[in-house]
Protein backbone atom coordinates (compact mmCIF):
# COMPACT_ATOMS: atom_id res chain seq x y z
CA UNK A 1 0.00 0.00 0.00
CA UNK A 2 1.27 3.17 -0.84
CA UNK A 3 2.71 5.42 2.30
CA UNK A 4 0.63 7.20 3.95
CA UNK A 5 0.51 11.28 5.78
CA UNK A 6 0.74 9.07 9.27
CA UNK A 7 3.60 6.82 8.15
CA UNK A 8 5.61 9.87 7.19
CA UNK A 9 4.76 11.41 10.48
CA UNK A 10 5.96 8.40 12.49
CA UNK A 11 9.29 8.26 10.68
CA UNK A 12 9.65 11.58 10.80
CA UNK A 13 8.65 11.68 14.50
CA UNK A 14 6.09 14.69 14.43
CA UNK A 15 2.36 15.08 14.22
CA UNK A 16 0.35 14.51 11.53
CA UNK A 17 -0.51 18.00 11.34
CA UNK A 18 3.17 19.30 11.24
CA UNK A 19 3.33 17.03 8.05
CA UNK A 20 0.62 18.18 6.79
CA UNK A 21 2.14 22.07 7.33
CA UNK A 22 4.85 21.11 5.32
CA UNK A 23 2.88 20.33 2.57
CA UNK A 24 0.69 23.34 2.61
CA UNK A 25 1.21 26.30 0.48
CA UNK A 26 1.63 29.15 2.81
CA UNK A 27 1.53 27.09 5.77
CA UNK A 28 3.92 28.06 8.79
CA UNK A 29 6.59 25.39 9.25
CA UNK A 30 10.55 25.66 10.41
CA UNK A 31 13.14 24.89 8.20
CA UNK A 32 14.41 22.60 10.42
CA UNK A 33 10.74 20.68 10.47
CA UNK A 34 10.47 21.22 6.41
CA UNK A 35 14.20 18.89 6.10
CA UNK A 36 13.00 16.54 8.33
CA UNK A 37 9.36 15.94 7.15
CA UNK A 38 10.49 15.62 3.21
CA UNK A 39 14.11 13.60 4.12
CA UNK A 40 10.97 11.30 5.96
CA UNK A 41 8.48 11.14 2.86
CA UNK A 42 11.41 11.13 -0.01
CA UNK A 43 12.23 7.75 1.82
CA UNK A 44 8.90 6.37 2.08
CA UNK A 45 7.96 7.42 -1.70
CA UNK A 46 5.01 9.64 -0.10
CA UNK A 47 3.32 12.02 -2.58
CA UNK A 48 0.99 13.93 -0.75
CA UNK A 49 -3.03 13.69 -1.88
CA UNK A 50 -3.64 16.65 -3.61
CA UNK A 51 -7.81 16.31 -3.57
CA UNK A 52 -7.76 15.50 -0.10
CA UNK A 53 -5.71 18.43 0.68
CA UNK A 54 -8.10 20.70 -0.79
CA UNK A 55 -10.75 19.28 1.79
CA UNK A 56 -8.77 21.39 4.07
CA UNK A 57 -7.07 24.61 2.16
CA UNK A 58 -10.68 24.92 -0.23
CA UNK A 59 -8.42 25.05 -3.28
CA UNK A 60 -8.54 22.33 -5.91
CA UNK A 61 -6.00 24.21 -8.14
CA UNK A 62 -8.26 22.61 -10.99
CA UNK A 63 -8.21 25.14 -13.67
CA UNK A 64 -11.11 24.51 -15.94
CA UNK A 65 -9.97 24.17 -19.68
CA UNK A 66 -13.18 24.74 -22.08
CA UNK A 67 -12.96 24.88 -25.55
CA UNK A 68 -14.97 24.08 -28.68
CA UNK A 69 -12.91 23.40 -31.83
CA UNK A 70 -11.20 20.46 -31.39
CA UNK A 71 -10.79 19.36 -34.86
CA UNK A 72 -8.92 22.22 -35.71
CA UNK A 73 -5.36 21.56 -35.53
CA UNK A 74 -4.42 24.50 -33.74
CA UNK A 75 -5.67 24.10 -30.93
CA UNK A 76 -2.73 20.79 -30.16
CA UNK A 77 -0.72 23.95 -30.01
CA UNK A 78 -2.85 26.00 -27.55
CA UNK A 79 -3.51 22.99 -25.64
CA UNK A 80 -0.04 22.02 -25.46
CA UNK A 81 0.85 25.56 -24.23
CA UNK A 82 -2.27 25.79 -21.61
CA UNK A 83 -1.46 22.81 -19.99
CA UNK A 84 2.18 23.36 -19.78
CA UNK A 85 1.94 26.97 -18.37
CA UNK A 86 -0.58 25.47 -15.69
CA UNK A 87 1.31 22.44 -14.50
CA UNK A 88 4.81 24.78 -14.23
CA UNK A 89 2.11 27.03 -11.99
CA UNK A 90 1.16 24.45 -9.59
CA UNK A 91 -2.21 24.06 -10.76
CA UNK A 92 -3.50 21.04 -12.83
CA UNK A 93 -5.81 21.67 -16.59
CA UNK A 94 -9.27 19.80 -16.48
CA UNK A 95 -9.84 19.67 -20.46
CA UNK A 96 -13.45 20.12 -21.65
CA UNK A 97 -14.96 19.56 -24.75
CA UNK A 98 -17.57 21.60 -25.73
CA UNK A 99 -17.90 21.27 -29.44
CA UNK A 100 -21.44 22.31 -31.37
CA UNK A 101 -22.11 23.44 -27.38
CA UNK A 102 -23.46 27.01 -27.38
CA UNK A 103 -25.43 27.00 -23.96
CA UNK A 104 -22.96 27.25 -20.84
CA UNK A 105 -25.11 25.97 -18.11
CA UNK A 106 -24.39 22.17 -18.38
CA UNK A 107 -20.57 23.70 -18.88
CA UNK A 108 -21.45 26.13 -15.62
CA UNK A 109 -22.82 22.93 -13.22
CA UNK A 110 -19.80 20.41 -14.35
CA UNK A 111 -17.20 22.63 -13.34
CA UNK A 112 -18.78 23.24 -10.07
CA UNK A 113 -19.50 19.96 -9.18
CA UNK A 114 -15.13 19.62 -9.66
CA UNK A 115 -14.67 22.71 -7.66
CA UNK A 116 -12.61 24.19 -10.36
CA UNK A 117 -10.54 27.25 -8.74
CA UNK A 118 -10.77 28.70 -12.38
CA UNK A 119 -11.61 28.69 -15.96
CA UNK A 120 -10.01 29.41 -19.21
CA UNK A 121 -12.54 29.74 -22.13
CA UNK A 122 -10.21 29.53 -24.76
CA UNK A 123 -12.52 30.40 -28.24
CA UNK A 124 -12.63 32.96 -30.91
CA UNK A 125 -16.01 31.87 -31.78
CA UNK A 126 -18.33 31.50 -28.47
CA UNK A 127 -19.92 34.77 -27.63
CA UNK A 128 -19.27 36.77 -24.58
CA UNK A 129 -22.12 35.74 -22.18
CA UNK A 130 -20.36 32.40 -22.04
CA UNK A 131 -18.00 33.13 -20.39
CA UNK A 132 -19.93 35.78 -18.28
CA UNK A 133 -21.87 32.87 -17.20
CA UNK A 134 -18.85 31.74 -15.54
CA UNK A 135 -18.34 34.31 -13.43
CA UNK A 136 -21.64 35.42 -12.76
CA UNK A 137 -21.68 32.25 -10.56
CA UNK A 138 -18.98 33.58 -9.05
CA UNK A 139 -15.71 31.60 -10.70
CA UNK A 140 -12.83 33.46 -12.03
CA UNK A 141 -12.76 33.46 -15.89
CA UNK A 142 -10.14 34.14 -18.72
CA UNK A 143 -11.44 34.21 -22.14
CA UNK A 144 -8.62 33.24 -24.20
CA UNK A 145 -9.09 34.96 -28.04
CA UNK A 146 -12.22 36.59 -26.92
CA UNK A 147 -14.08 39.13 -28.96
CA UNK A 148 -12.30 42.59 -27.49
CA UNK A 149 -13.85 45.06 -25.56
CA UNK A 150 -12.78 48.41 -23.67
CA UNK A 151 -14.86 47.37 -20.98
CA UNK A 152 -15.02 43.65 -21.18
CA UNK A 153 -17.18 41.87 -18.39
CA UNK A 154 -14.45 38.88 -18.10
CA UNK A 155 -11.08 38.84 -18.33
CA UNK A 156 -10.09 38.61 -22.50
CA UNK A 157 -6.76 38.11 -24.12
CA UNK A 158 -6.51 38.32 -27.28
CA UNK A 159 -5.92 39.97 -30.51
CA UNK A 160 -8.26 42.88 -32.72
CA UNK A 161 -9.82 40.93 -35.01
CA UNK A 162 -10.98 43.63 -36.82
CA UNK A 163 -7.13 45.01 -37.34
CA UNK A 164 -6.50 41.65 -38.68
CA UNK A 165 -9.44 41.78 -41.33
CA UNK A 166 -7.79 45.70 -42.39
CA UNK A 167 -4.45 43.85 -42.57
CA UNK A 168 -5.55 40.94 -45.14
CA UNK A 169 -7.52 43.58 -46.98
CA UNK A 170 -4.50 46.00 -46.75
CA UNK A 171 -2.04 43.30 -48.18
CA UNK A 172 -4.32 42.63 -50.95
CA UNK A 173 -4.61 45.64 -51.97
CA UNK A 174 -0.64 46.34 -52.01
CA UNK A 175 -0.28 43.22 -54.15
CA UNK A 176 -2.65 44.89 -56.83
CA UNK A 177 -5.83 42.55 -56.12
CA UNK A 178 -9.10 44.40 -57.17
CA UNK A 179 -11.75 41.33 -56.81
CA UNK A 180 -11.28 40.08 -53.57
CA UNK A 181 -13.28 37.77 -50.94
CA UNK A 182 -13.36 36.66 -47.50
CA UNK A 183 -14.32 33.60 -46.85
CA UNK A 184 -15.10 32.86 -43.20
CA UNK A 185 -15.68 30.38 -40.57
CA UNK A 186 -19.15 30.38 -39.05
CA UNK A 187 -21.13 33.36 -39.80
CA UNK A 188 -22.35 33.35 -36.29
CA UNK A 189 -18.95 33.49 -34.73
CA UNK A 190 -17.62 36.95 -33.56
CA UNK A 191 -14.17 36.46 -34.91
CA UNK A 192 -15.76 35.91 -38.42
CA UNK A 193 -17.98 38.84 -37.52
CA UNK A 194 -14.62 40.93 -36.35
CA UNK A 195 -12.95 40.07 -39.40
CA UNK A 196 -15.15 40.82 -42.09
CA UNK A 197 -16.09 44.38 -41.04
CA UNK A 198 -12.86 44.98 -40.56
CA UNK A 199 -12.03 43.36 -44.05
CA UNK A 200 -14.67 45.61 -45.68
CA UNK A 201 -14.06 48.85 -43.89
CA UNK A 202 -10.61 48.53 -45.52
CA UNK A 203 -11.66 47.96 -49.12
CA UNK A 204 -13.86 50.28 -49.04
CA UNK A 205 -10.48 52.73 -48.50
CA UNK A 206 -9.10 51.18 -51.93
CA UNK A 207 -11.98 52.58 -55.24
CA UNK A 208 -10.35 49.88 -57.55
CA UNK A 209 -11.33 47.10 -55.17
CA UNK A 210 -14.69 44.92 -55.12
CA UNK A 211 -15.16 43.10 -52.16
CA UNK A 212 -17.42 39.87 -51.71
CA UNK A 213 -18.38 37.48 -48.72
CA UNK A 214 -19.05 33.74 -47.67
CA UNK A 215 -19.00 31.39 -44.75
CA UNK A 216 -17.58 27.69 -44.24
CA UNK A 217 -19.88 25.31 -41.58
CA UNK A 218 -16.51 25.25 -39.76
CA UNK A 219 -12.92 26.33 -39.04
CA UNK A 220 -12.09 22.81 -40.86
CA UNK A 221 -10.18 21.81 -43.89
CA UNK A 222 -13.26 20.08 -45.32
CA UNK A 223 -15.79 23.28 -44.65
CA UNK A 224 -13.03 25.55 -46.28
CA UNK A 225 -12.72 22.88 -49.61
CA UNK A 226 -16.69 22.67 -49.86
CA UNK A 227 -16.68 26.60 -49.83
CA UNK A 228 -14.61 26.87 -52.12
CA UNK A 229 -16.06 24.46 -54.77
CA UNK A 230 -19.18 25.89 -53.95
CA UNK A 231 -17.78 29.30 -54.90
CA UNK A 232 -16.24 28.05 -58.22
CA UNK A 233 -19.38 26.99 -59.88
CA UNK A 234 -20.36 30.64 -60.20
CA UNK A 235 -16.71 32.14 -60.63
CA UNK A 236 -13.59 33.02 -58.08
CA UNK A 237 -12.20 36.02 -56.86
CA UNK A 238 -8.54 37.59 -57.60
CA UNK A 239 -7.65 36.68 -54.19
CA UNK A 240 -9.27 35.12 -50.81
CA UNK A 241 -8.99 36.09 -47.13
CA UNK A 242 -9.70 33.36 -45.02
CA UNK A 243 -9.99 33.39 -41.72
CA UNK A 244 -7.80 30.66 -40.72
CA UNK A 245 -5.03 28.37 -41.70
CA UNK A 246 -7.16 25.12 -41.53
CA UNK A 247 -9.85 26.95 -43.93
CA UNK A 248 -7.07 28.17 -45.77
CA UNK A 249 -5.31 24.68 -46.77
CA UNK A 250 -8.99 23.89 -47.47
CA UNK A 251 -9.64 26.09 -50.34
CA UNK A 252 -5.79 25.16 -51.66
CA UNK A 253 -7.25 21.66 -51.95
CA UNK A 254 -9.91 23.09 -54.06
CA UNK A 255 -8.18 25.56 -56.04
CA UNK A 256 -5.46 22.39 -57.45
CA UNK A 257 -9.24 19.87 -57.87
CA UNK A 258 -10.08 23.18 -60.12
CA UNK A 259 -6.78 22.94 -62.47
CA UNK A 260 -5.96 26.34 -61.37
CA UNK A 261 -2.95 27.28 -58.68
CA UNK A 262 -2.08 29.48 -55.66
CA UNK A 263 -1.11 32.22 -56.54
CA UNK A 264 -0.81 32.22 -60.68
CA UNK A 265 -4.50 32.03 -60.57
CA UNK A 266 -5.87 32.85 -57.13
CA UNK A 267 -4.38 34.33 -54.19
CA UNK A 268 -4.76 33.07 -50.73
CA UNK A 269 -3.67 34.41 -47.33
CA UNK A 270 -4.70 32.70 -43.94
CA UNK A 271 -4.57 33.91 -40.54
CA UNK A 272 -2.62 32.01 -37.35
CA UNK A 273 0.56 30.27 -38.72
CA UNK A 274 0.01 27.24 -37.48
CA UNK A 275 2.95 24.69 -38.24
CA UNK A 276 1.73 23.00 -41.05
CA UNK A 277 0.73 26.01 -43.06
CA UNK A 278 4.82 26.69 -43.05
CA UNK A 279 5.51 23.00 -44.71
CA UNK A 280 7.08 23.49 -48.45
CA UNK A 281 3.78 21.51 -50.08
CA UNK A 282 1.64 24.04 -48.51
CA UNK A 283 3.65 27.36 -47.82
CA UNK A 284 0.64 29.43 -47.12
CA UNK A 285 1.04 33.80 -46.86
CA UNK A 286 -0.94 34.03 -43.62
CA UNK A 287 -1.59 36.35 -40.37
CA UNK A 288 0.61 35.04 -37.53
CA UNK A 289 -1.47 34.98 -33.96
CA UNK A 290 1.19 35.36 -31.12
CA UNK A 291 -0.31 31.90 -29.57
CA UNK A 292 2.02 31.44 -27.10
CA UNK A 293 2.10 35.01 -26.07
CA UNK A 294 -1.67 35.34 -25.55
CA UNK A 295 -1.53 31.79 -23.67
CA UNK A 296 1.06 32.67 -21.05
CA UNK A 297 -0.48 36.45 -20.48
CA UNK A 298 -3.89 34.20 -19.89
CA UNK A 299 -2.11 31.82 -17.21
CA UNK A 300 -0.66 35.23 -15.78
CA UNK A 301 -4.15 36.68 -15.30
CA UNK A 302 -5.42 33.51 -13.92
CA UNK A 303 -2.87 33.11 -11.00
CA UNK A 304 -3.61 36.49 -10.37
CA UNK A 305 -7.24 36.13 -10.03
CA UNK A 306 -6.60 33.31 -7.72
CA UNK A 307 -4.83 35.46 -5.26
CA UNK A 308 -7.29 38.27 -5.88
CA UNK A 309 -10.83 37.09 -7.05
CA UNK A 310 -11.91 40.71 -7.35
CA UNK A 311 -9.59 41.96 -9.78
CA UNK A 312 -11.12 44.13 -12.29
CA UNK A 313 -11.56 42.76 -15.55
CA UNK A 314 -8.88 43.84 -18.60
CA UNK A 315 -9.03 43.38 -22.38
CA UNK A 316 -5.05 42.48 -23.18
CA UNK A 317 -3.87 42.59 -26.83
CA UNK A 318 -1.28 41.30 -28.87
CA UNK A 319 -0.07 42.49 -32.42
CA UNK A 320 0.01 40.34 -35.57
CA UNK A 321 1.88 40.31 -38.37
CA UNK A 322 2.33 38.69 -42.04
CA UNK A 323 4.05 35.68 -42.71
CA UNK A 324 5.31 35.78 -46.41
CA UNK A 325 5.56 32.54 -47.89
CA UNK A 326 4.14 31.49 -51.81
CA UNK A 327 0.06 31.99 -51.97
CA UNK A 328 0.03 35.57 -53.08
CA UNK A 329 1.92 37.62 -55.97
CA UNK A 330 4.52 39.87 -55.12
CA UNK A 331 3.92 43.32 -53.99
CA UNK A 332 3.70 45.82 -56.84
CA UNK A 333 6.43 48.33 -57.14
CA UNK A 334 6.45 51.13 -54.94
CA UNK A 335 3.60 49.44 -52.57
Amino acid sequence: MSPTLKDVANRAGVSTSAVSRTFTDGASVSVKMRRKVEKAAAELGYSPNFLARSLTTRRTKLIGLVANNFHNPIFLEVFDLFTCGLQDRGLRPLLVNLSNETDPAQSVRMLNQYSVDGVIVASSTLPPAFSKAFRDKQMSVVNTFGRYSSSPDVHVVGIDNMHVGRMAAAELAARGYRSVAFLGGPRAATSTQDRLQGFQAEVAQHPQMSCSYSFADDYSFQAGRAEMLRLAQTGTAEAYFCGDDVLSIGVLSAIRDLGLSAPDDIGVIGFNDMEMSGWENIALTTIRQPIRQIVDASVDLMVAMLDDPDRYPEARLFPCQIVERGTLRPRDNGS
